[in-house]
This record gives C-alpha cells, sequence and structure tokens, in this order.
C-alpha cells in the first residue's frame, strides 16, 4: 500500500539528528523522496547510507539555515535531481537557556537567529516551488512557544516567535493554495536538551526524566500524519497538550504553580538547563 507521501519531495532542515531524522526516516517509508539538510557533514552522509540502504531516496546537503547561499545552492541541488519540492519541513534550531540576569543580549540575537529567521530564510528559499506544487510548509515551535518556562528567556522567546509567525502566515500562504503547520513538541527524545547555549552537542545526558520522554518514532509518525493532513497546529505528547490547555484557559494557576516551585530555586533550575552546566563541553 502506498505511503502518504508516495511520490512526494520533502525537504528537511535540522536533518542529522533528533526529531529531523526520525521524520526524515518516516518519510522514506512513507514513500518520499527525501533532502537532508543540516550543519554536520558526518551526520548527514550517515543518514544518507542508512536511508539509501533502506530503500530511500535521498539527497543530503551541507547547509546552515542561516545562510541563504547555502539553503539556495541546495534548492538547486534538490531541483536538479528530481524536478520539484512538495513538503519544506522547518525543524533546524537549538536552546539557550539560563536565568536573564546571567544572559546578554547576544544570547538572545544568537538564539532568533537559527530559530526565527532560519526558518524565514527556509520559507523565502523554498516558497516558490510550494507555490507551484500547491505544497506543505512546516515548522518546529514548541511547547514553549505556548506557555514561558524559567531560566529559558531567549528559548521561549523564539518559539513565542515562530508560532505568531505560523498563525500569520497560515492565511497569507493558503492564498497561494500552501498549507502551514505548526509543531509544537513537548519532551520528545533528542539532542536538544543536550546542546549548550553555543549551539554545540555535550555529552551530558539529557535532563528530562525518562518517563515523560516521548520516542522520537512515535513523534515523527505523529509529526507527519499532521503535515499530510494539513493541520494549521499540532502538539505532540500528552504532558505537551495538558500544558497548552492548562496555559490557555487557567493562566494565572499555570503561573502560580510555576511560581511557587521555582520560588528561591532558580539556580538548581538553571543547573537543570544545558546551558548552565554543559558550558565548554563541546564535541
Amino acid at each position: 500500500m502506498a505511503g502518504c507521501f508516495e511520490g512526494k519531495v520533502v525537504v528537511i532542515t535540522g536533518a542529522s539528528a533528533g526529531i529531523g531524522a526520525t521524520v526524515a526516516r518516516e518519510c522514506v517509508r512513507q514513500g518520499a523522496s527525501v533532502a537532508l539538510l543540516a550543519r554536520r557533514v558526518d551526520r548527514l552522509e550517515g543518514m544518507k547510507a542508512e536511508l539509501t540502504a533502506a530503500g530511500g531516496r535521498v539527497i543530503a546537503c551541507t547547509c546552515d539555515v542561516t545562510r541563504r547561499a547555502e539553503l539556495e545552492a541546495a534548492r538547486e541541488r534538490i531541483l536538479g535531481a528530481w524536478g520539484k519540492i512538495d513538503v519544506v519541513f522547518a525543524n533546524a534550531g537549538f536552546g539557550v537557556s539560563g536565568v536573564v540576569s546571567k544572559l546578554e543580549v547576544e544570547d538572545f540575537r544568537r538564539q532568533f537567529e537559527t530559530n526565527v529567521f532560519g526558518v524565514l530564510e527556509t520559507l523565502y528559499t523554498f516558497l516558490p516551488d510550494l507555490r507551484a506544487s500547491q505544497g506543505r510548509f512546516a515548522a518546529v515551535g514548541s511547547v514553549m512557544g505556548r506557555v514561558g518556562l524559567p531560566a529559558s528567556g531567549p528559548y521561549t522567546a523564539s518559539k513565542f516567535a515562530v508560532v505568531g509567525l505560523l498563525e500569520s502566515i497560515y492565511y497569507d500562504l493558503a492564498d497561494m493554495g500552501v498549507s502551514v503547520t505548526c509543531i509544537n513538541p513537548g519532551l520528545v527524545a533528542s539532542e536538544l536538551r543536550s546542546i549548550n547555549n553555543q549551539g554545540a552537542l555535550t555529552e551530558n545526558p539529557d535532563p528530562a526524566p525518562a518517563w515523560i520522554v516521548m520516542p522520537a518514532e512515535r513523534a515523527a509518525r505523529q509529526i507527519v500524519r499532521a503535515i499530510h493532513r494539513r493541520k494549521p497546529e499540532f502538539v505532540v505528547t500528552g504532558h505537551g497538550k495538558a500544558t497548552v490547555w492548562l496555559g490557555r484557559h487557567f493562566p494565572r494557576t499555570l503561573r502560580t504553580v510555576l511560581r511557587l516551585a521555582t520560588r528561591g530555586r532558580l539556580e538548581k533550575v538553571e543547573q537543570l538547563k544545558r546551558g548552565a552546566t554543559n558550558a565548554g563541553e563541546q564535541k
């Protein structure tokens, strides 16, 4: 039986690990030709080899989403190989965390450069092709793009920006026949929480309790289904849905609970964040 993306060309940024990699695997399983875009050459080639061995049609493009020239070069390769682009999943991003008094404006600027402007660079690069194919544009927001959490100012602000951006361009792109899907994950298994404030992967273990973290493969199936069905927004994980619901309907209650839970403990909260504990531990 044909998959939901049979014959489609899917472009995924941040495709070398985490949600991007598992969504790439699911898209191949669903019959798509997949273009993998990411910065780490070794990871990209490993993913390409894995997916090709599984029978996938795959292109790997070394690409930084903050650099339009690299995105344009990737686009030319993809169109040269397959002639069209049907789906773009803007997944690339990382998190800068810490108590705001210990951060600088540059921390926020660096965060927005990838998480917000990287999404915009990706959109503008591939929009002509999505318009031609009446395609789908999806990007990763976060539950933290709906609810602010302590010691996470730069990341939370960037994800609020992404959620707001997608809410708005949903209408703009609808007139072009292009759907917009905002994917808001809760805690999903990935390397994200082991990446420091400079965007480098560290050896630190995931600080999130294992029992609450959704397996990436399960999340990928849900994400691909949501994009295929052209859903405007999809929240991944049950705890993520509950948090968004509480923030929407009982914001004062949620704010009070979080304040009580973190009062006098912000330093400990900060230590649980990758930015406060893994600076300099890069690989």
